[in-house]
């Protein structure tokens, strides 16, 4: 049965996701369109790229997360890594993640998005110099790009730029450079793609999503103003999908709460590894029992 997929972001939880798509997969269900964001999107252009579930754990399982930041022997030192985030903007480039996505896509043949099936891959970044939210590649005709030719991994790359954490990607266009980051920023779970009010969807819309439900979702406790910044960006980032999804389409959803792993936690172990897999699997297999609903 073909289906529409969406995947949220989550940084490195996002390795849940993957035991979701195993579990998809084994009930016969097989993307046709699909969108995400951050590690979502991640995800996404693996799926769009033709590999299965089980050439994408062995993939995942097989490297060190860590060499997905760009090594620097002094990064180590505390007033280096201020230095770097305040004229750098960011931790790390970016860059070694942008080729390690560039060599697993064009391992399938996929370069840019003249590659993929028309409107078979779409991710959101942020740009920050401009204030708006990015659906690439459609967005990419505004800034006078045209999408065809734009590399997909260089898309991957500007929706999972974590802020602080990764360098901003810079866009070049006729407006001048606009700085590009998570799409997580403004819309970490674009399941509005595809839809359009009052139209029977062509074919159905399945969502995966690294957090709790509504109705589970925990209360946060603010009793400092450090809580109060992470209540504030997470705020920030999830209440214009949550509008959404609480007027809509909730049903559609597979919920993965993970909680206690980091987003940037690039240190995670195999065995790690393993278990938000797994998880993520399971979950996803309790939902499809009752889906299509």
């Amino acid at each position: 049965m073909d289906i529409d997929g969406v995947f949220s972001g989550g940084g490195i939880k996002g390795l849940a996701m993957i035991g979701a798509y195993q579990a998809i997969e084994e009930k016969g269900y097989r993307f046709k369109r699909l969108a995400g964001t951050s590690a979502g999107a991640v995800v996404a252009s693996f799926i769009a790229a033709g590999y299965s579930s089980s050439e994408i754990l062995k993939i995942m399982e097989g490297i060190d997360l860590k060499e997905l930041l760009d090594s620097n022997a002094i990064i180590s030192i505390p007033i280096i890594k201020w230095f770097r985030v305040y004229y750098r903007l960011g931790l790390y480039k970016g860059v070694a993640l942008e080729n390690w996505l560039e060599e697993k896509l064009k391992a399938r043949g996929i370069y840019t998005f003249a590659d993929l099936p028309p409107d078979s891959l779409r991710v959101i970044a942020s740009d920050l110099s401009n204030g708006r939210l990015l659906v690439l590649p459609d967005d990419l005709e505004k800034y006078g790009i045209a999408k065809e030719t734009f590399p997909v991994a260089r898309a991957i790359r500007m929706s999972a730029s974590i802020p602080y954490f990764f360098e901003p990607v810079k866009l070049r266009s006729l407006e001048g450079v606009s700085f590009m980051v998570d799409g997580g920023v403004l819309s970490n779970f674009p399941l509005w793609l595809f839809d359009r009010e009052n139209v029977q969807n062509v074919r159905p819309v399945l969502g995966v999503k690294l957090s709790h439900d509504l109705i589970e979702k925990p209360k946060k406790q603010i009793n400092n103003a450090i809580d109060l910044y992470e209540a504030l960006f997470i705020t920030m980032k999830d209440a214009h999908d949550s509008r959404y999804i609480s007027r809509k389409v909730e049903k559609n959803i597979i919920f993965i709460p993970t909680e206690g792993v980091l987003t940037t936690e690039f240190e995670l172990t195999l065995e790690k590894k393993k278990e938000l897999i797994q998880f993520g699997k399971s979950r996803a297999e309790a939902f499809l029992q009752q889906w299509p609903y």
